[in-house]
Order: structure tokens, then sequence, then C-alpha cells
């Protein structure tokens, strides 16, 4: 199998092609078992007026339709949502590897608890990219994040 920083790779060329088109700077891919690319994608809310359009959902559609997806490995260069991470559980997707969740903690330890296998890469380069991202687009950050400012 590639090594799953290879594998990062190509959700974070998705992450800067995002950021480029003026969209929240989260890429994901999907991948088989041994490493070949099956589909990519980034978060394309604001490009499609969408906010069904996440990087993994994106990525996920890229790939096509699958009879079983327990070898999959889902890449996503930022921990995924509750919204995303349903994805993965109810498709079973049985890898998920993270770019970082330091700006952003999703459903990953959930998916761990179900079984799931998480590898938290903590990489620099996404880490970078968000934080720079945030303090650029607060605005747009915590729209993607459903963050109104207001406390529960």
């Amino acid at each position: 199998m590639t090594k799953p920083d290879e594998l990062l790779d190509v959700a974070y060329a998705e992450a800067v092609r995002g950021l480029a088109e003026g969209g929240v700077p989260i890429g994901a891919a999907l991948f088989d078992a041994d490493g070949t690319l099956l589909g990519s994608g980034h978060n394309r809310r604001v490009q499609n007026d969408d906010p069904s359009v996440h990087a993994e959902t994106d990525a996920f559609r890229a790939a096509g339709r699958r009879r079983d997806y327990r070898e999959t490995i889902m890449v996503t260069t930022l921990s995924p949502c509750w919204y995303c991470s349903g994805l993965v559980r109810q498709f079973g997707i049985g890898t998920v590897i993270i770019g970082e969740s330091q700006t952003f903690t999703g459903g990953h330890d959930w998916l761990a608890e179900h079984g799931v296998n998480v590898v938290l890469l903590d990489d620099a380069r996404c880490v970078d990219l968000m934080t720079t991202f945030i303090a650029d687009r607060p605005d747009l950050w915590f729209e993607d994040i459903g963050w109104t400012g207001e406390r529960a």
C-alpha cells in the first residue's frame, strides 16, 4: 500500500485548488486498498452555492458506485465533520487518513469507536493552510462549520 503521506498529497492538492477557486481549502480523495485513486475532490460549497458539497462528498461522488467500500481509504486534509463522518459510516469506508485536526475536530473519534481505522497525520502543510485561511476568512470558515456566533 502507498504511504499515508503520499495519499494525503492528492487531497492537499485538491485543498489548494479549492482555495484558488475562492472556496474553503479542504481536500479529499478516495483510494482502494492498494492505493489506486478512485476519486478526488474539494469543498465546493462556495463555488457551487451548495452546502452539501464537502471535500469528502465530492471525492466520494467522483469515485462512482461500488458494491463494497470496506477496503477503501478516505483521505482528507481536515478532520471530517459529522456530515462526512456519517458518510464514512453509512458506506462502511474502512480507513480514514486525516491531515490534521488542530484547527477543527469532527467525528473521527466516533468513527474509531465504530471500527474505522483512523490515521491522524498532523501534517504541517494542512495546519498552515487552514490556520491562514481561518485568519483571512473567518466569516466563510464559521459559515462552513455552521457556527453563527451564538452559544447553545
